[in-house]
């Protein structure tokens, strides 16, 4: 059986075919595709199959919220549903779940090589487990236990609650980006790619520093959330290291709310890109305290694993192996 499987978002698209052999996928194609220079999904898989359509079930993970098989995508201006899917790729059956469920379900089936632990906490192979990522926006999803070694992914919207800030300097920063987005603020606003790039933006007029010459320069002709998480782990920028530090300390607070929300005994999980890209940042103790800063939870918190998935595609992994589910 062939399997295509995609991952959705709003900068970039990610298929790949897969094999599936004896309730495992492997992996036997990849491409990406930047979103922003096709008209749809569908002629993107169309292109990754070169007119000759030899799949059997495709399955894509999208960036925003799914309902009877369609989603609108939240940071790019495309639909997407099943009959389109299936028409471009000649598929028999086609599913669409949310671009962090299928992240989350790729959980399961990642070895332990391929985790870095941040918190090595203890893990319930039958407890709940908390996946959230920052990228080009903000998801969140869980895995809930359904029966022994059994886990579902869930969908959420959780990227899109209020940004509640925990002191002054955040305050203000709540105000800087109210100002700009028209009033509501949530924590895709400030955990996330355009979220490191508005911190950098806020620190700039709050705390007077200027930004180094070159990295201003590079910032303007590259992806300037890139530019920052790199120039604040190099040292080069004092501005991009303050605005790194921020957002590894807010990341932190996130991740520790959802799992006040979850309980997580089966462990946390940073998943999507950002994260592998700044993970020495992640084990300098700002996210480990920002994250168990919830009082008397502090102890519960203390106690859980948190580790970031490094396989920045991994949501393809996880879409194969839903749709082999079905």
């Amino acid at each position: 059986m062939i399997i295509l499987a995609g991952d959705v978002g709003g900068t970039k698209v990610n298929l790949a075919l897969f094999r599936a052999k004896g309730g495992e996928v492997v992996r036997e194609a990849f491409a990406t595709y930047r979103s922003a220079d096709h008209e749809s999904l569908e002629s993107i898989v169309r292109i990754f199959l070169g007119g000759q359509p030899r799949v059997d079930r495709v399955c894509v993970g999208v960036a925003g919220p799914v309902s009877d098989g369609r989603c609108r995508l939240t940071n790019l201006s495309w639909s997407v549903d099943v009959d389109g899917l299936r028409e471009a790729s000649g598929a028999k059956s086609a599913s669409l779940l949310n671009d962090l469920q299928a992240t989350a379900y790729a959980v399961p089936f990642t070895p332990p090589d391929g985790f870095a632990v941040l918190q090595d906490g203890d893990a319930d192979p039958n407890g709940t487990v908390a996946v959230l990522a920052a990228g080009t926006g903000h998801g969140q999803a869980f895995l809930f236990p359904a029966g022994p070694g059994r886990l579902v992914p869930f969908a959420t919207e959780g990227g899109h609650v209020d940004f509640a800030p925990r002191d002054a300097r955040e305050a203000r920063l709540l105000a800087f980006l109210q100002a700009r987005h028209a009033g509501r603020v949530s924590i895709e606003r400030v955990v996330s790619g355009p979220g490191l790039k508005s911190i950098h933006e806020f620190l700039a007029g709050d705390t007077g520093l200027a930004e180094n010459p070159e990295v201003a320069s590079q910032m303007r002709a590259k992806d300037p959330s890139a530019v920052i998480a790199e120039s604040g782990l190099s040292g080069r920028s004092a501005l991009c290291h303050a605005a790194l530090a921020m957002f590894v300390s807010l990341y932190g607070a996130a991740a520790g709310n959802l799992a006040l929300v979850l309980l997580p005994r089966g462990g946390v999980v940073l998943g999507g890109g950002i994260a592998p890209a700044i993970l020495p940042a992640l084990k300098e103790g700002a996210f480990l305290e920002s994250f168990r800063n919830k009082g008397r939870f502090r102890p519960f918190l203390k106690g859980l694993r948190i580790s970031v998935l490094l396989d920045p595609a991994a949501a393809l992994t996880g879409a194969a192996h839903y749709a082999l589910t079905l």
